[in-house]
């Protein structure tokens, strides 16, 4: 007996029904970037992998899956080499292109790639799938999608409110009741000035960004640890506690920054960002919190994270402004904001809250019935008038039994089923049966048209 076959931990299939709703969660946030004027590029799944080492950080780099060369990978290695095991220095030898582990540093190597053709500022997105082998768990896969979307080439802070307005109408459309937190990494550079403790300024905002998990007590202890001193961290609990109306914390920050400069920036740039948006008239509620530190090491202005209200996951998309994207690759002074929405958990909350919309999910409209060659032959005429008139439609392929066609209706969940039998042939209709009432109705092409497209 052959094996059962499997697929590797960490991945998943997708039926038709769960592939309905992917597409459309990616063809939702696909209109809506195209509506704020991004463009779609795609990069291989593959890159070099002297492009991937190195941009993530020591542990990154352990999870970024490597290809083997092709051909004689031994040639070249020597015995000692071999014998000596050391995984890391043999990979780098026989291991020459990775899995992208994420899509901007593959689109930070296409823009420099691509530096003469890219009319800047460059607005663009991707939605692709990426690779981690990090250890699968609940909701964390080896291999998932990302749906991004940066402007490079501009500082000006209306590409952070066009991607707050992008966020805030894709949620919109999907249902989901959110709330945009925002923050600027040069306000916590302020905080960790004022309170001196500027070099532990890592240190702190890992400890706050805790904060609705843990607790303030936790969160002080992990402080204290870190060897922030107690006059630091009793200056910082009005900071993290700060509550009011988005108008009332930046107001308290202007007092409280005062002598940081760097500090008062980020509370001017959060101020704008703001401000602007009020004005549009945003559907969902948007907040500026000071605990939110998310990518502290790349983001350089403007944070973003975007929790879902009705559910308890984590945040279901992030970003922020960097600088300098480029500049690994030699391509210096190359500023960016972007965004990215998680699909996967956008997934789980659209399932959770049953927000699907009935169109979005269901495939075939229309079910024709077989009875045979010549019923097959006639309803192949009103099957093709259907499909012109854009109704997803199909003939079952086999004069099987009436009970077998049906049932293979109800499992699709195919909401109309159209039965031509000899009087149907003979006065050139069909009948058209609503699998979800009953009703039946004797019909021309054009009068089954009319009802399946109003």
């Amino acid at each position: 007996m052959a094996a059962k076959p499997g697929i590797p931990k960490g991945t998943r299939d997708f039926s038709p029904v769960e592939m309905a709703k992917r597409n459309y969660i990616f063809n939702t946030i696909r209109d809506v970037y195209h509506l704020y004027g991004f463009q779609q590029i795609e990069t291989p799944s593959m890159e070099m992998l002297s492009t991937l080492m190195g941009k993530y950080g020591e542990e990154g780099d352990k999870l970024l899956f490597k290809i083997q060369n092709s051909g004689d990978y031994f040639s070249g290695i020597t015995d000692e080499e071999l014998l000596s095991r050391n995984a890391a220095k043999l990979a780098s030898k026989f291991c020459e292109k990775g899995l992208r582990y994420d899509l901007t540093v593959p689109f930070a190597r296409y823009v420099v790639m691509h530096r003469d053709e890219i009319t800047f500022p460059f607005k663009r997105y991707q939605i692709q799938p990426i690779w981690r082998a990090d250890r699968p768990q609940k909701g964390r896969y080896r291999e998932f999608y990302q749906c991004d979307a940066d402007v490079v080439g501009s500082d000006s802070l209306l590409n952070e409110v066009e991607l707050m307005q992008i966020v805030d109408t894709v949620f919109t459309r999907f249902g989901i009741r959110v709330c945009i937190k925002i923050n600027n990494r040069k306000i916590l550079t302020g905080i960790a000035e004022i309170i001196g403790e500027a070099d532990k300024i890592v240190d702190i905002t890992v400890a706050i960004d805790k904060l609705d998990k843990i607790g303030l007590d936790n969160v002080n202890k992990e402080l204290a640890e870190k060897g922030i001193s107690e006059e630091a961290i009793a200056k910082l609990q009005p900071i993290i506690l700060l509550s009011g109306t988005n108008a009332e914390k930046l107001a308290t920050l202007k007092t409280v920054l005062s002598d940081s400069e760097t500090g008062l920036k980020g509370v001017e740039e959060s101020e704008f960002i703001l401000n602007t948006l009020q004005t549009m008239g945003l559907k969902n509620e948007i907040e500026l919190d000071l605990t939110l530190a998310r990518g502290l090491n790349y983001y350089t202005g403007a944070i973003f994270e975007v929790k879902a209200l009705d559910v308890q996951i984590g945040s279901i998309t992030g970003g922020g402004r960097y600088d300098n994207l480029t500049g690994v690759f030699g391509m210096a002074g190359v500023s960016g904001v972007g965004i990215s929405f998680g699909a996967d958990r956008i997934f789980d909350v659209l399932n959770q809250l049953e927000l699907y919309p009935k169109e979005a999910v269901n495939g075939t409209q229309l079910l024709f019935i077989n009875f045979g060659e010549k019923e097959a032959a006639f309803s192949m005429g009103i099957l093709s008038k259907a499909r012109a008139a854009g109704i997803r439609a199909e003939i079952f392929p086999d004069a099987a039994k009436m009970k077998k066609q049906m049932s293979y209706a109800n499992v699709k969940n195919i909401p109309f089923v159209a039965i031509v039998g000899e009087n149907e042939m003979n006065e050139g209709k069909a009948m058209l049966k609503n699998m979800e009432n009953g009703e039946q109705q004797l019909v021309t092409a054009e009068e089954l048209i009319g009802a399946l497209t109003k």
